[in-house]
C-alpha cells in the first residue's frame, strides 16, 4: 500500500469523494489512474475551483475537497479562499508541491507556500513525513468543520508513491468528532433577562442563522417579542424569512443609518452576525445612547470583536428556541414594531424608446421563480433592488460573497446546484463581476449544473462610478468595456446564451426558462443589456 492508497481511503471515510481541481504536473502522481468511485471536476481557473467548492460545501453542509497546483494555484486562489473563510464554508484544500527529495535546492515549481494565503486558512500543514499525509487529511477535515473555513494540506509530489503500512502507522486524528450542543436554562437566562427588561427590542440576524432550525426559532422569538427583524448588511446569507411581516429590511452599512433605524429600540439582540458589519467609516457610536446590545453566535471571532453588553457563544438556533420557550408573549399594549417596508410595486414596463433597467429584470424574475429558489447575488449596483424584489423565502435562499471580492457568483452557483440538484439556482450578476469568473461556465456545462445566469450588462463598473461620485472626486480613470459580449464569452465556453434587449423579449425568455429550472441539467446565460442606473 502507498500513501496515495491510504489517502484515498481517508477521503472516502470522510465523504470527500468529489474533488474540484485545476491541477498541474505536481499533482499528476495523485491523479493518474484516478479511482472510478471518486468524482473529478475540472475548473479552468483556481478562483472557480474554490468558488465551486464553496458553493458545494454551503449546499451540502459538509466539507468540500479542492486541489490546487503549488504556488501558482494557491496564489491565484487566495481571494476565493478569503471569501470561503468569511462565508464560513468548510473546505479541505490539497496543494501540490515539488519533490520532497530536492526541495532544499528550490527546483522549478517549488512553492514557498507557508503563509501565502495569509490568515484565511483555518489550518495549514505540510506533513513532516509522507506517511503523515493521511493524518493531515483527516485533521484538515476536522479543522474545516470545527472552524468553518478552508484547511490546507501541502503534499510534495513524491509523497504519494511512498510506502504506507497500516499495521504500523498511527493516524494522528480521530475517525470521527462529535460536537454536541448542550445548553442549560442557566446559560440562556441572562439573554432572557436582557430581552424581558426591554420595552422595544429588535433583532438583527446574519448568515450564522441561515438554517431551518434557526429560522423557525427566530420566527417564534420575533413573534413572541412582537419586534422588527433586520438583516445584517453585506450578508453572505439570509438569517430570517424575508417575506415575514416582522422583517424590516437590511440594516444600513454606515453608523448614522444604523442609529437612525434603531432610534426607538432600547435593546438589540444580534443573532448569527457580528455587531455590526459596516462599509464606509463614520465617527460616532454604533447604536443610539441607551440602547443595549447582546450577540448570539457560534463563531468565536464574531463574538470576540462585537461591542456588546453580553455575548453568548453557542448555536444560534438552539439559543433562540430556548428563548422563545422562556419568554412570555408580549401584550398588545406593548408598542408595535414599525410597519414593514412594503415590497415595491412592480415597475411600469419601459415605454417606447426607454431602456430596460435592472429593476425591470428583477421584477420579471420575481414573477415566476419558485419559492425554494437559491438566488446568488453579485450585482453591487442593483443589490438594493434585488433585496426588495427577490426576498429569501427559504433557508439558503440567498447567497453572496461576504468578503466583497468579485468572481464568486458564477462558480458558487454551479457548486450550489451540484450540491442541491433539486433546488432551482439563479445567479444575478453584473457584467463586471461575471468577467472575473467567466471560466466557471465551462465547468457548469461540463458537469451538468443547470443554473440560470442572469447578467446585467451595463458595460462598466457602475458601482465604482457611483462611489467616485459620492466622494465628489469626479470620474475615475477606468474605462467602460461596452465592447465585451458576455453572451459571446458564454458561447465560447459552450454555455447556451441569449442576449436580451427589450422587455418583451425578457418576459418571453423567462416564461420559457423558469418552469425548467428544477430539472435543468445544462446552464443558460441571459446577457441583459441595461444602462447604468442613475
Amino acid at each position: 500500500m502507498t500513501v496515495r492508497d491510504a489517502a484515498f481511503r481517508t477521503l472516502r471515510h470522510f465523504g470527500l469523494t468529489t474533488v474540484f481541481a485545476n491541477p498541474g504536473s505536481t499533482e499528476v502522481p495523485l491523479l493518474a489512474d484516478f479511482p472510478d468511485d471518486l468524482r473529478f471536476l475540472l475548473a479552468l481557473h483556481e478562483g472557480s475551483v474554490i468558488g465551486m467548492a464553496t458553493g458545494h460545501a454551503l449546499a451540502t453542509e459538509r466539507p468540500a475537497l479542492a486541489l490546487l497546483h503549488t504556488v501558482a494555484g494557491l496564489g491565484n486562489a487566495v481571494g476565493a479562499l478569503a471569501t470561503a473563510r468569511v462565508n464560513r464554508a468548510p473546505l479541505v484544500v490539497l496543494v501540490g508541491q515539488q519533490d520532497r527529495r530536492h526541495l532544499a535546492l528550490e527546483p522549478f515549481l517549488t512553492g514557498k507556500l507557508t503563509g501565502l494565503a495569509g490568515d484565511y486558512p483555518v489550518w495549514h500543514e505540510q506533513p513532516a513525513r509522507p506517511q503523515d499525509v493521511p493524518s493531515a487529511l483527516a485533521r484538515a477535515h476536522h479543522e474545516a468543520v470545527t472552524h468553518r473555513g478552508p484547511a490546507l494540506v501541502v503534499v510534495p509530489m513524491d509523497d504519494w508513491s511512498a510506502p504506507y503500512d497500516y499495521g504500523r502507522e498511527v493516524v494522528a486524528a480521530p475517525a470521527g468528532v462529535r460536537r454536541p450542543v448542550s445548553l442549560t436554562p442557566a446559560d440562556v437566562q441572562p439573554l432572557a433577562d436582557f430581552l424581558a427588561s426591554s420595552r422595544t427590542p429588535a433583532l438583527v440576524v446574519g448568515a450564522g442563522a441561515d438554517s431551518p432550525a434557526a429560522w423557525a426559532a427566530l420566527t417564534a422569538l420575533a413573534e413572541r417579542l412582537r419586534c422588527p427583524v433586520w438583516q445584517e448588511s453585506f450578508e453572505a446569507r439570509a438569517g430570517f424569512p424575508q417575506d415575514h411581516p416582522l422583517y424590516a429590511g437590511v440594516l444600513p452599512a454606515e453608523r448614522d443609518g444604523v442609529r437612525a433605524r434603531l432610534a426607538d429600540r432600547d435593546a438589540v439582540l444580534t443573532v448569527g452576525a457580528p455587531v455590526f458589519r459596516q462599509y464606509p467609516y463614520e465617527p460616532g457610536p454604533l447604536v443610539p445612547a441607551g440602547t443595549r446590545v447582546a450577540v448570539v453566535t457560534d463563531d468565536p471571532d464574531e463574538a470576540h470583536r462585537s461591542p456588546a453588553d453580553l455575548a453568548v457563544l453557542a448555536d444560534p438556533g438552539e439559543v433562540c428556541a430556548q428563548l422563545a420557550a422562556l419568554l412570555p408573549a408580549r401584550e398588545h399594549t406593548v408598542p408595535r414594531p414599525p410597519p414593514r417596508a412594503r415590497p415595491p410595486a412592480p415597475p411600469e414596463p419601459p415605454g417606447p424608446g426607454e431602456p430596460l433597467r435592472p429593476v425591470h429584470v428583477l421584477a420579471a424574475l420575481a414573477r415566476g421563480l419558485p419559492r425554494e429558489t437559491i438566488v446568488v447575488e453579485e450585482c453591487p449596483s442593483a443589490r438594493a433592488d434585488l433585496h426588495a424584489l427577490l426576498p429569501a423565502r427559504e433557508p439558503l435562499g440567498y447567497v453572496s460573497a461576504a468578503m466583497g471580492g468579485l468572481g464568486f457568483a458564477l462558480p458558487a452557483a454551479a457548486g450550489l446546484r451540484l450540491g442541491q440538484p433539486r433546488r432551482p439556482v439563479v445567479a444575478v450578476v453584473g457584467d463586471g463581476s461575471a468577467l472575473y469568473g467567466i471560466q466557471a461556465l465551462w465547468s457548469a456545462v461540463r458537469y451538468g449544473a443547470g443554473v440560470l445566469f442572469v447578467v446585467l450588462s451595463n458595460g462598466r463598473y457602475a458601482v465604482l462610478d457611483g462611489v467616485a461620485a459620492q466622494h465628489g472626486a469626479g470620474a475615475g480613470p477606468w474605462p467602460a468595456f461596452e465592447d465585451i459580449s458576455v453572451a459571446g464569452l458564454a458561447t465560447a465556453m459552450g454555455c447556451a446564451s441569449h442576449t436580451v434587449r427589450t422587455h418583451a423579449d425578457l418576459l418571453t425568455t423567462l416564461h420559457g426558462i423558469t418552469p425548467t429550472l428544477p430539472d435543468r441539467t445544462k446552464p443558460i446565460l441571459l446577457d441583459v443589456t441595461v444602462p447604468p442606473d442613475p
